[in-house]
């Protein structure tokens, strides 16, 4: 019997899980491990609703701020770091929560990831090249055409991914949806999923609310401070990528700030799409109370 329990909590973006995580780590006496991949960066502390200070304070965090936009880091680097980090952890404490909106992030700990040909630097390079000069468009078009399993629940917004998937199909003749959902890794540790939802509207007026407080917060100056950066990978996300063009002149603030809006909720129903998707989801309502979570995620460790 695993007596260490991960307990990892997952939901769509602004529906609560910085707030119930530190609930668990509170009840358990425990550390809080992040799989929130944009929460990593400490020049990105606005856009990405890094935790408050008092919420930091309330309970050890790890993986918060701990790099910087120009450092390499890669999904893998994360699995092995977090890893290591759950075995020094769980010698002194029984039980662990981890948090954050990164699916595939908060996967690599609790399946691991999947395992892939190498891909040549040559076709990583050729592909790169496609994308500069015809643009995402036309990658996503090729994506649809050879692997079209994967193409219907990727994130096609996302050049990495797209890219990602083409050069595997190109490296090996076989497409990227063949190598996913192979033999889950053995993991030392017991994963309970604790999934929080609200109801479309809800939710969507949660997000909204939110993108307005990190305007009020300072979102468009903390943009202006990254804009000279904006071709790295981590500035291409949600609430950089719509204040860039603004503050390039090509559109107003009003409407960078809807585009904010809109594409968060985009992003909010890809994660839902994602969760729904693994049966080990306790879900909850995102208004049901901490301490009735607590109790009742405790009689599953009991059913365990």
């Amino acid at each position: 019997m695993i007596s260490k329990k991960l307990i990892t909590i997952v939901g769509p973006t602004a529906v609560g899980k910085t707030a119930l995580s530190i609930a668990f780590a509170k009840a358990y006496k425990t550390h809080i491990v992040s799989c929130d991949s944009r929460q990593f960066f400490k020049e990105m502390a606005v856009g990405t609703a890094v935790p408050e200070p008092e919420e930091l304070e309330a309970a050890p965090h790890h993986f918060i701020q701990n790099l910087s936009i120009h450092d390499d880091y890669s999904v893998g680097d994360f699995e092995r770091d977090a890893i290591s980090l759950l075995e020094d952890l769980f010698e002194t404490n029984d039980v662990i929560i981890m948090v954050g909106g990164s699916a595939l992030y908060e996967k690599s700990i609790t399946q691991g990831l999947d395992e892939f040909p190498e891909v040549p630097v040559e076709i990583l390079d050729s592909l790169n090249e496609e994308f500069e000069q015809k643009g995402l468009k036309k990658l996503v078009e090729q994506l649809q055409k050879v692997d079209p399993e994967y193409a219907t629940k990727a994130d096609l917004e996302n050049s990495r991914r797209v890219i990602r998937a083409l050069s595997v199909y190109r490296a090996s003749g076989k497409t990227y949806s063949s190598f996913l959902g192979k033999k889950k890794k053995t993991r030392n540790f017991e994963v309970i999923k604790v999934g929080l939802e609200a109801p479309r509207p809800v939710l969507y007026e949660r997000i909204n609310q939110r993108v307005d407080l990190m305007m009020k917060n300072g979102l468009l100056d903390e943009a202006k401070k990254l804009l000279t950066y904006q071709h790295l990978t981590p500035l291409k996300t949600v609430g950089y990528q719509e204040l860039f063009p603004y503050l390039e002149g090509k559109y107003d603030l009003e409407e960078a700030v809807r585009l904010i809006k809109r594409n968060s909720r985009r992003f909010a129903k890809r994660q839902l799409t994602w969760y729904r998707k693994d049966p080990d989801v306790n879900w909850f309502s995102y208004n049901t109370s901490h301490t009735e979570i607590v109790r009742r995620v405790e009689e599953l460790f009991m059913d365990s």
